[in-house]
């Protein structure tokens, strides 16, 4: 059966005799898509479609439990059809941090303000077992989505045996940083585009990968976004406020910030490489072809880092060589 029809008579079979208005209300890079039901009395609704062939519901009911119990702002599951794929959500809103923060940037200090107090939050209630473990296979996995879709795919480049040792060798150290951090739980993808304007702030969404990583992911994920930059001084700034209000709850980041400045660079290097995979494969396999105009903002952050850190300059290296190379063919990225 269609997903729209299976969608309508799930509607149709939990609310019988009711007038309802089934519109969507966002779709993100996964096969999952959302509905707002609009009701005859002007109350809504979430629905969250999710092939069960390709999306599993579980996690986001999970994750949406322990965001609950750690007091924090996010989507209450109301009820569950896993067999078909259905979730049906409270409706916490439509305003986006993004939109709020590209339609006036001067509300990013109140906004990014709500988004540390409940990261570190979040983190506060972290224990072991509970989440998936963010571990080697898993950093290793994503890694290699930069060379397989971004270099091999994206740029239809095979590399020779030293330009694989280079990779090999900044994988080593970047997955060897992120295992060496403290562990709490990680959203995984918590950036302007998952945070919402809540009551409290933010709302939080698109949680269902969560698992239990480096302290410092989040924190990475948050200030050097897919879809919105900053100077370097105000994204300074920002995790200093993050640091300074983690130590104060307790949370085991290093004593020195320095130490965590650069744990935070190396994991967003890992997250930023294994992003320009992502997004490539999004267009190559999925046929959505919207992200990659994202890549140069990517290897932008990716650039800025290995060209910061000694043993990060091979790298640069490969990176510059294997895109200067697309350049001068006239790729666009």
């Amino acid at each position: 059966m269609p997903r729209n029809q299976l969608v309508q008579e799930w509607v149709d079979n939990h609310f019988p005799e009711q007038t309802i208005a089934i519109e969507p209300a966002s779709a993100d890079a996964s096969f999952r898509r959302y509905f707002r039901l609009t009701f005859a009395n002007g109350a809504t609704l979430i629905l969250m479609d999710a092939p069960p062939e390709k999306e599993d519901c579980r996690p986001f009911v999970e994750v949406a439990d322990l965001l609950a119990e750690a007091g924090l702002n996010a989507p209450r599951v109301l009820a569950e059809d896993h067999a078909q794929g259905i979730l049906l959500l409270t409706d916490l809103g439509d305003e986006l941090f993004l939109d709020a923060l590209q339609e006036d940037p001067s509300r990013a200090p109140m906004l990014f303000q709500a988004a540390i107090d409940a990261l570190v939050r979040w983190q506060t209630a972290s224990r072991p077992g509970i989440l998936p473990a963010y571990d080697e296979a898993l950093l290793r996995r994503e890694l290699d989505l930069f060379h397989e879709w971004f270099i091999q795919r994206h740029l239809g480049l095979t590399l020779d045996a030293s330009q694989q040792a280079v990779l090999d060798t900044t994988f080593r150290l970047l997955v060897d940083s992120a295992l060496a951090q403290p562990q709490v739980f990680v959203h995984r993808d918590y950036m302007p585009r998952n945070l919402m304007l809540g009551n409290p702030n933010p709302a939080i969404l698109d949680f269902q990968d969560a698992i239990y990583g480096p302290i410092s992911y989040d924190v990475a994920s948050l200030f050097r976004d897919a879809f919105i930059s900053w100077e370097e001084e105000q994204e300074l700034d920002w995790v200093i406020r993050y640091w300074e209000k983690a130590r104060a709850s307790g949370l085991p980041v290093p004593a020195d910030f320095a130490d965590f400045w650069r744990d935070f660079e190396l994991m967003g290097l890992q997250r930023h490489l294994k992003v320009l995979g992502i997004f490539c494969r999004l267009k190559y396999r999925d046929g959505k072809d919207r992200y990659i105009a994202d890549l140069p903002r990517f290897l932008g952050y990716a650039r800025r880092v290995a060209g910061r850190y000694g043993a990060l300059k091979p790298f640069l290296g490969l990176l510059n060589t294997l895109t200067d190379t697309q350049y001068e063919e006239g790729m666009t990225f």
